[in-house]
């Protein structure tokens, strides 16, 4: 891992968003680690979040784009930050754009809040994490209705590994394959584990634990 991805890990253990121990999913599996990215919220926390989000982006799909896209509703904040850590770190100007779950009637109406899409327009889509790809489900159309964009990528915080609605690959993998973009994270869980288990975070049964669920549940890619 980049050192931006280790003091990612560093981050997200210390905001209380990444979590060890039992939970359950909404989907009814049981879980050794959790993720809730509700819990940054704090200014500090969402400027850092932002910057991190900035390098992978530039990392992984490098700058040439325009407008960052959050889907409603945790990817609003996330498309603000990570618009300002862009101009911040790298000097570059791009915009922001949502959606909104219902279209507004009145005063700056419509399904989309923030930016305008124009014709020609190169896109990357940030999300917390992809679980299902069904947001994406939801906002691709609303953008390719809303203009005649490219999505250069879809870049979430987390990559848990574990397969989608096909039961094979990751989620990840499916949204790409099925929209024909690349689509990536800051870190993988697999990276985290070993991360974690270096710095003597977790101990020996936690990673059994972890390694049982991929046994059970992890994508092949």
């Amino acid at each position: 891992m980049n050192d931006y991805q280790k003091q990612f890990v560093d981050f997200m253990v210390a905001s209380d968003v990444l979590k060890f121990g039992e939970f359950t999913l909404k989907s009814g599996r049981k879980s050794p680690f959790f993720m809730n990215a509700g819990a940054y919220t704090t200014g500090s926390q969402l400027h850092r979040l932002g910057v991190f989000y900035a390098q992978a982006i530039e990392d992984g799909f490098g700058l040439d784009f325009d407008v960052v896209f959050g889907p409603a509703y945790k990817g609003i904040p996330l498309s603000v930050v990570t618009a300002m850590a862009v101009s911040e770190l790298f000097g570059k100007e791009v915009r922001y754009c949502s959606n909104r779950k219902e279209a507004k009637d009145h005063g700056d109406a419509g399904i989309l809040l923030g930016s305008e899409l124009r014709d020609g327009d190169r896109v990357v889509i940030v999300e917390d994490v992809t679980t299902s790809g069904k947001s994406i489900d939801e906002t691709y159309p609303i953008l390719k209705a809303a203009a005649d964009v490219e999505v250069v990528g879809l870049m979430v915080s987390l990559n848990r590994q574990e397969v989608g609605k096909g039961g094979s690959v990751s989620a990840l993998q499916e949204v790409s394959e099925r929209y024909g973009f690349p689509a990536s994270a800051i870190v993988a869980m697999g990276e985290v584990v070993d991360y974690l288990k270096g710095k003597g975070f977790l101990d020996d049964a936690q990673v059994a634990a972890i390694a049982a669920y991929y046994d059970q549940y992890g994508a092949r890619q």
